[in-house]
């Protein structure tokens, strides 16, 4: 199953918020199978993949668990570029052309001042046998331009709220009411 993790705020003198490409991922999870079976603050390095035993039909992939019960791993891995969410969201649709017409708004990118106040998708994960229903930033997740072009590293957006100064530009940058967001495509 495709999951897309989208998020919104409000933002002011700023052009974009961008997940860090090396950024750790952190998400709460359970077996889609049971509720009961949850797994909270469960962190992903996006940069380290689980190689499977030759055997294996498994593709590589960023997580695994074996849930109560359960004879088979399940998998999640973060889709890293447009080819592989394309192939998924291809191969995972019932309805091929509304995929197809509509799939280009669940391609993840930056979070501009044009979006302002609106979701916007930022991560795509491939799960099978996981359910991701939160996210959580750790606090150093997002790279923000300020719309004089000055770059924040690592902003924490774990308090929902962030604000600094682009002293090159002279004007304050802030976000506020930061949420996030897990659709099942």
């Amino acid at each position: 199953m495709l999951y897309i993790v989208s998020i919104t705020a409000e933002i002011d003198n700023i052009n974009k918020i961008s997940l860090a490409p090396d950024a750790n991922i952190c998400l709460d999870i359970r077996n889609p199978s049971s509720d009961a079976e949850i797994r909270e603050k469960v962190v992903i390095n996006p940069r380290d993949y689980i190689q499977q035993e030759d055997n294996s039909r498994e593709p590589p992939h960023h997580f695994e668990i074996t849930w109560e019960g359960s004879r088979k791993k399940s998998t999640l891995t973060v889709l890293l570029d447009r080819s592989s969410i394309k192939s998924v969201l291809k191969k995972n649709s019932k309805n091929k052309a509304k995929v197809k017409a509509g799939s280009d708004r669940l391609i993840p990118r930056s979070l501009t001042k044009e979006d302002n106040q609106s979701f916007v998708p930022i991560l795509a994960l491939d799960c099978r046998g996981i359910e991701p229903y939160a996210f959580h930033p750790l606090g150093a997740e997002f790279i923000v331009e300020s719309e004089g072009g000055l770059m924040f590293e690592d902003v924490d957006m774990s308090e929902a709220d962030w604000c600094d100064y682009d002293g090159e530009n002279d004007i304050p940058v802030s976000i506020s009411d930061f949420k996030s967001t897990i659709e099942n495509i």
